[in-house]
């Protein structure tokens, strides 16, 4: 029927089949802008593969392993983050508690099971389906996903987890149970790219949430070539990694 987007076909992938170029991923016109392949599992050795060359999975409950790389991609650049003044009275605020902490890698299966079973604005489900919650875990073990987390009272309160290949960091999702929290854990992740010379955290897609904390949109291309560098440095040691409240709160202070 004329007017209805064209799909181009869709390369299916079998467990050994490499990933197409992503210059071949579908386009905006097609519905889907960003599709690129079908199928070929979730292992570890697929994973890494697909975050080398700038691709993730996202699928729903049903569906076949989908993945993507959109063009324009949403991306953080770790200096133009924006801590926004109530984000640091908060953290200004917590720092005067002794059973608050931030940290990272204590508890990453109990944040990705947090983030697989938050609600989501204008969502039904989740995307993060138990076949992807095992595949992180996975991943994590291999030493490429990692959790910030927020810690109060001796409960985990909020987190994120992220994809780290040397320095290029792909983030991933985030849940809170108190105010700020997931802003804390990523203000933290933030803080430590910064301590280390990590210029970009990808976002993947555009969020009005991700844009008011200082993501914005960038060429596929443009991503892929600081991506392409930053995994060529030696990644942090994310679990040794000590953040201080107070001194999180004035990061813009950090040079």
């Amino acid at each position: 029927m004329s007017g209805q987007p064209q799909h181009p076909p869709l390369q299916w992938l079998e467990a050994d089949t490499p990933f197409p170029a992503v210059a071949t991923a579908w386009g905006a016109d097609t519905g889907a802008p960003g599709l690129l392949a079908a199928g070929g599992g979730l292992a570890v050795e697929r994973l890494t593969s697909a975050y080398a060359q700038g691709i993730f999975p996202w699928f729903s409950q049903g569906q076949p392993v989908l993945w993507w790389s959109p063009t324009p991609r949403m991306v953080l650049q770790t200096g133009q983050f924006k801590m926004h003044r109530s984000l640091a009275k908060t953290l200004q605020r917590h720092h005067l508690n002794p059973a608050f902490s931030l940290c990272f890698d204590r508890a990453f299966d109990q944040v990705i099971e947090h983030c697989a079973h938050s609600p989501r604005k204008h969502q039904n489900g989740t995307w993060i389906v138990p076949s992807m919650v095992q595949a992180y875990q996975a991943l994590h073990r291999a030493g490429h996903a990692h959790s910030a987390e927020v810690w109060l009272e001796g409960q985990l309160v909020a987190g994120l987890y992220f994809v780290c290949l040397g320095k290029a960091v792909f983030g991933e999702s985030m849940f809170t149970l108190i105010s700020d929290g997931s802003k804390m854990a990523l203000s933290a992740l933030v803080y430590v790219c910064r301590l280390h010379g990590i210029d970009q955290i990808d976002c993947q897609q555009n969020t009005s949430h991700l844009a008011s904390l200082g993501a914005t949109e960038v060429p596929r291309a443009e991503f892929l070539q600081r991506m392409a560098l930053n995994q060529t440095q030696t990644s942090p040691d994310w679990q040794a990694q000590s953040i201080d409240a107070l001194q999180l709160a004035h990061m813009e202070r950090l040079s």
